[in-house]
């Protein structure tokens, strides 16, 4: 959720939605916050949220992002 938050396609206050259930929130809200934004990228955003988990993929196995 870091690098999809971190996005440059993504529109900001969906963004700040994201970096806000990144928070160390009790109880469930940040959850549940993660659970909307989840939602609302899979059905709006999937190709930049497919390049996210690309992404994200390239850097745990330790390849470097294309400029």
């Amino acid at each position: 959720m870091k690098i999809v938050a971190q996005h440059g396609d993504i529109p900001r206050p969906l963004r700040w939605l994201a970096a806000v259930g990144l928070l160390p929130v009790p109880g469930p809200f940040d959850e549940a916050l993660l659970l909307l934004v989840a939602a609302i990228l899979f059905v709006f955003y999937r190709p930049q949220l497919r390049d996210a988990w690309q992404q994200s993929s390239r850097e745990v196995v330790g390849e470097v992002p294309a400029p």
